[in-house]
C-alpha cells in the first residue's frame, strides 16, 4: 500500500513538472573555470554501460546494487604532459528543480590514473572522505559518496552526467573533504583547467 502511495506521488508530481527539465545550462561545465573550454576535447568511455548515452541498466540505479559506471577516459598528448590531477563529477539536469542534482563529486584523482570501476567508489577512510580508487568525495545532494539514479517515476528519461576535468594544479588539501561543495571546487579550479569531456548514461522508471 505505501509503495502505491509513493508511485502515485511521484506521478503526481512528474504531471506537475513535465517540462521542468533540460538544466544543462547550469550544468558543471558551464561554470566559469570551463568557459575557455566551450568543447569537449577529453574523450570518455564506458566499456560497461556501452556507448555515450546509452540506457543505463537496473544495477546501474537505486532500484538495483547502484553500481557507478564504469569508466575510461584520453587526452590530447599536450593535455595529458600538464595533468597533475582528474576532477570527475556526476550530475542529473533533468531533475525537476532550478539546478542540476549533484549525484557525486570526485577530486584529487592521480593524474596517472585514467580509468574508474565501481570498486573505487568503496570508502576506506571517512574521515578524510577517501576512496579505494585513491581519490576524494566531496558533497552530494543528499551527502551520501555516490548517488545512484533515481529519476521521478514517469517523468520521462533522465541523463547523468560523468563530467571528466583535467586540472593543471593539485586542490588545496582543505578541498579534500565530504564537505566540499560543487560550488567550492568550481571556484578552485578556475585558472587550472586544461579541458574537458563527458560520458552520459540515461535513465527511466516507469509505473507499470
Amino acid at each position: 500500500m505505501a509503495s502505491t502511495v509513493i508511485a502515485v506521488l511521484e506521478v503526481t508530481l512528474s504531471w506537475l513538472f513535465a517540462n521542468a527539465k533540460g538544466r544543462d545550462a547550469k550544468s558543471f561545465f558551464t561554470r566559469p573555470a570551463l568557459a575557455n573550454f566551450p568543447e569537449q576535447s577529453i574523450t570518455v568511455t564506458s566499456p560497461d554501460c556501452g556507448a555515450s548515452g546509452s540506457k543505463l541498466q537496473v544495477d546501474y540505479t537505486q532500484d538495483g546494487t547502484g553500481r557507478f559506471p564504469a569508466l575510461q577516459w584520453s587526452a590530447p598528448i599536450e593535455v595529458a604532459a600538464q595533468v597533475k590531477e582528474w576532477l570527475l563529477v556526476s550530475e542529473d539536469p533533468d531533475a525537476p528543480l532550478p539546478t542540476p542534482i549533484i549525484h557525486g563529486i570526485y577530486t584529487a584523482i592521480p593524474a596517472s590514473k585514467t580509468s574508474v570501476n565501481t570498486d573505487d567508489f568503496t570508502v576506506v577512510d571517512q574521515a578524510k572522505a577517501l576512496m579505494r580508487g585513491g581519490f576524494h568525495y566531496g558533497r552530494s545532494r543528499n551527502g551520501l559518496p555516490y548517488i545512484p539514479p533515481r529519476p521521478l517515476m514517469n517523468h520521462g528519461p533522465h541523463r547523468y552526467f560523468f563530467i571528466v576535468v583535467a586540472i593543471n594544479e593539485e586542490l588545496d588539501s582543505e578541498l579534500l573533504k565530504a564537505e566540499t561543495t560543487r560550488e567550492q571546487v568550481a571556484e578552485a579550479i578556475e585558472g587550472k583547467v586544461l579541458g574537458w569531456g563527458m560520458w552520459v548514461g540515461v535513465a527511466e522508471r516507469k509505473w507499470e
